[in-house]
């Protein structure tokens, strides 16, 4: 099977693409790389884009943009998808730095882009803002966790790496604990984006530059138990959920079929499993997400 090995980027639509672009150049610490009548490109360094805003009545997610392996074959890849019933659509120049894509959407309805790696673009990291080292993870409200969790494995080679009962799934396409995480809430829309920090030093200068420039938490910091990362959560202008974290578990031989040893494991090995629903799953600090975070 051909599976994605990477999320690339995520696409948004607000009504204030410049405002919320201000945020993540300015607090965040990502670059402006390109920006059109359509668009605002946004990355951190080698990606063209890893952030995407355009205009719209209200803040969401709407694409989410996946590399395939260099050695893959992106037709092989359509045939793959098609194979499953999903209609497909093949893109040429559908975004800088993308020669080609192969377009579909899930089944909750987010526009799938799936492309092999473009060439780098040798960005260097912002001196100003957070400055986090990639886009990490893009987590999701669903109606229904099982089936959207088994279109991501069976359509992108996701791999399942913990759940949290049967309404909370954790799902990897590469070493990192999870790129997509699905919580059955009722809905389909988005619950938070997830970029990545260098240790718990970074989280805390993060944290205290959020509040200086009037960011309050939402959420954090912590450590969560499902993935066992340090966390903080709080909202962008848009008022869509940013996560920050840092020390996110890996899996780095899929054949040993355990995540890299941590002392704060419980497990030893941590295997992937389904936790049951219990405050260590989310915090094992302690403090638990209020429901502002819901919102």
């Amino acid at each position: 099977m051909i599976g994605v090995r990477k999320i690339a980027y995520a696409c948004y639509e607000t009504p204030d693409p410049q405002q919320q672009a201000e945020y993540y150049t300015d607090i965040l610490g990502l670059s402006l790389v390109e920006k059109d009548s359509d668009a605002i490109y946004l990355t951190n360094t080698i990606d063209h884009h890893s952030v995407i805003l355009r205009k719209g009545p209200e803040a969401k997610c709407v694409r989410l943009g996946f590399q395939i392996g260099p050695d893959d074959d992106l037709a092989a890849f359509e045939r793959q998808t098609a194979a499953h019933g999903v209609r497909t659509e093949m893109k040429r120049d559908a975004g800088p730095t993308i020669g080609e894509m192969v377009s579909f959407e899930d089944v909750k309805g987010t526009v799938m882009e799936v492309f092999k790696q473009p060439e780098p673009l040798h960005q260097k990291f912002q001196r100003k803002g957070i400055v986090p080292h990639k886009l990490g993870h893009v987590a999701f409200h669903v109606t229904d966790a099982k089936a959207v969790t088994k279109f991501y494995c069976d359509v992108l080679g996701f791999r399942v790496s913990d759940w949290m009962g049967e309404f909370f799934s954790f799902l990897r396409c590469g070493v990192d604990h999870h790129t997509i995480n699905l919580m059955e809430t009722g809905s389909n829309r988005h619950f938070h984006t997830a970029f990545e920090l260098r240790d718990w030093s970074h989280l805390q200068t993060a944290c205290d530059f959020l509040s200086l420039n009037g960011y309050k938490m939402l959420w954090g910091p912590g450590r969560h138990g499902i993935g066992h990362n340090l966390f903080a959560y709080h909202r962008s202008p848009n008022g869509l959920i940013t996560e920050l974290f840092a020390e996110l578990d890996q899996m780095k031989d899929e054949a040993l079929g355990y995540f890299d040893p941590r002392p704060w494991h419980r497990d030893n090995p941590q295997r992937p499993k389904t936790w049951a629903k219990d405050p260590s799953a989310s915090n094992l600090w302690g403090p638990m997400p209020p429901e502002e975070m819901m919102k």
